[in-house]
């Protein structure tokens, strides 16, 4: 168990194996203690891995609000900092992928290569499904069957996740004030018009039933990045954990160039 500080607020990290380094960035109201976590990804494997609980969530501080996704992204750069890690390969999924893009922009020399999983740009490319506004919105099952990816476009795929997520939506949590301050955040995230100035390697990669971060707008971040890369894949939001085909692609990706390795411990 470890925690860095930046600016008077302790936030709690985990760091696992050996190999290059790879900062995975979680999504909205992640919390370490909570599988899964980036640790349970083969990707994550023959590397060295960091996550982390963002500010307001988990074991970290919740510091007064408002947050911006300037401050998501610069306690994961202080955090490498903190571990005297140059640069390195980062993942970040849904929220994370924000994070990440908001960290490939603002230290654009930390980011080796970039993967970007079931995320949005904000702005004129789209936004992923305003979470802000659930608790206030009276929707039809549909509606939260899309949100919720429990929607497929062949009846006869089987979701493993079907069950937790009708459960979520029989039994919502009250999200804590830290989870509150983040959705905040997120509501206002915007790189559409900045996405032309990532210039590491960066591959985008979807659900093709994805009903929080369309694929339209993967799409759009694919065409905004230089020379990004676009993959699609068999499931929703939580594709990664649906078609085993995402993860090994996402590897294949990270081992086209090698890094420095860091060695943990």
């Amino acid at each position: 168990m470890a925690w860095f500080e930046r600016n008077g607020v302790h936030l709690y990290y985990e760091r696992r194996g050996s190999g290059p380094s790879l900062m995975f960035i979680s999504g909205t109201g992640a919390d370490l203690r909570i599988p899964p976590s980036g640790f349970d990804y083969a990707f994550a494997d023959r590397r060295d891995t960091i996550c982390f609980d963002q500010r307001g969530l988990g074991r970290s501080d919740q510091p007064k609000g408002p947050y911006s996704m300037a401050d998501y992204a610069d306690d994961a750069a202080y955090l490498l900092d903190t571990l005297e890690i140059s640069s390195g390969f980062v993942v970040g999924v849904s929220f994370g992928g924000m994070v990440a893009q908001e960290l490939a922009l603002r230290h654009p020399d930390r980011v080796e290569r970039l993967v970007l999983c079931c995320t949005s740009s904000g702005g004129a490319g789209g936004s992923s499904y305003p979470l802000h506004l659930l608790p206030e919105q009276n929707l039809s099952f549909e509606e939260r069957l899309a949100i919720t990816d429990v929607r497929w476009a062949d009846p006869s795929f089987v979701d493993p996740l079907r069950d937790e997520a009708l459960a979520r939506l029989v039994s919502p949590a009250s999200p804590s004030e830290g989870a509150k301050l983040q959705l905040g955040a997120r509501s206002l995230h915007d790189t559409y018009d900045r996405l032309d100035k990532i210039r590491c390697p960066v591959l985008v990669a979807g659900g093709r039933y994805d009903g929080q971060a369309p694929p339209d707008n993967a799409r759009v971040l694919a065409e905004r990045i230089p020379d990004a890369r676009l993959e699609f894949f068999e499931g929703g939001h939580p594709f990664l954990r649906q078609d085993p085909r995402a993860v090994s692609v996402v590897s294949a990706f990270l081992d086209e160039e090698p890094l420095e390795v860091h060695t943990n411990g």
